[in-house]
């Protein structure tokens, strides 16, 4: 058997096992040309970040496997086909990086509920590990975003904010140049600090918080949280959340699971999920098929 071939078929019974693990892949927009090897992103289009998602596996065959549908606050997220893609997951210690792209819808056959849905994504020719730079995190080849959070000490002043970036949206919507709310639209808030967004799931987001700035989350667990893409979301996405789990790596940085808040104004929820769409479809667009990525690569 050929060291090419070898090393497909190991690399498909690892995803076989993450699958029956109900692991996850790591999966990102690629911004830029797919046929780049594992080149950043960021020296691609320096103006965009990666979103990144950590999506369950759910079916793995020799030319492809599928994952579920990506969402936002509920909503599934389509991503067109032919989207380029970056992928990571982690096999014991080590990553693993690839890239490849989307081929399509993928409709359960047996074993799953009938609305079910998820996307099929095309079997990477090359994969390549990458340093565990943080636990459970991969932060290598993708250009991860910033978000700002401080500490929500009242709530209820979290309404009039929310109705300003309602508005800015809406005005935009409208064919007005896109301007996001002042940074005096805060609501009564602590000290703020930077954090690094590591991925986006169905109702949350993962965030990674520096040592020195980690103390706030042992006093607070409602926090005002503003974030943006680059010149892809001119108006950054903000909102009350709730933190619901941490998890200190070897540095000493705290993994966070940060759920959005929308109890004290529901409707704001349905506003977050169309803008996340909204970017997505962006981002995709930028993302389209590239012919050379279908040219086989040496494996790893």
């Amino acid at each position: 058997m050929g060291a090419h071939r070898s090393k497909a078929i190991e690399w498909r019974r690892s995803l076989e096992q993450i699958r029956h693990r109900e692991g996850v892949v790591e999966i990102a927009i690629a911004h830029g040309s797919a046929g780049q090897g594992l080149a950043f992103d960021s020296d691609i289009n320096p103006s965009v970040a990666n979103l990144l998602w950590r999506l369950r596996i759910v079916e793995v065959g020799t030319e492809e496997f599928a994952v579920e549908r990506p969402s936002s606050n509920g909503r599934p997220i389509d991503i067109p086909r032919g989207t380029a893609l970056i992928g990571a997951v982690t096999i014991e210690k080590d990553r693993w990086m690839f890239r490849s792209r989307v081929l399509g819808i993928w409709t359960p056959s047996t074993g799953f509920s009938a609305t079910n849905r998820g996307i099929r994504i095309a079997m990477p020719h090359h994969v390549e590990r990458c340093l565990r730079r943080a636990t459970r995190i991969t932060v290598t080849g993708m250009r991860l975003p910033k978000i700002e959070m401080w500490p929500l000490l009242e709530p209820s002043s979290a309404a009039p904010c929310e109705k300003a970036y309602e508005t800015a949206l809406q005005r935009a919507k409208d064919g007005f140049p896109p301007v996001a709310p002042s940074d005096g639209v805060l609501p009564k808030v602590g000290a703020g600090f930077q954090a690094t967004l590591v991925n986006i799931g169905s109702g949350g987001l993962g965030v990674l918080v520096e040592p020195e700035d980690a103390v706030a989350l042992s006093y607070h667990r409602l926090f005002w949280v503003r974030f943006g893409l680059g010149a892809v979301m001119p108006i950054p996405i903000a909102a009350s959340a709730r933190i619901v789990h941490t998890h200190i790596d070897a540095a000493h940085r705290v993994f966070a699971g940060v759920s959005f808040n929308f109890d004290l104004n529901p409707a704001y929820q349905s506003v977050v999920g169309e803008q996340i769409i909204q970017v997505i479809s962006k981002i995709s667009s930028s993302a389209a098929h590239d012919p050379e990525h279908d040219q086989p690569v040496r494996a790893a």
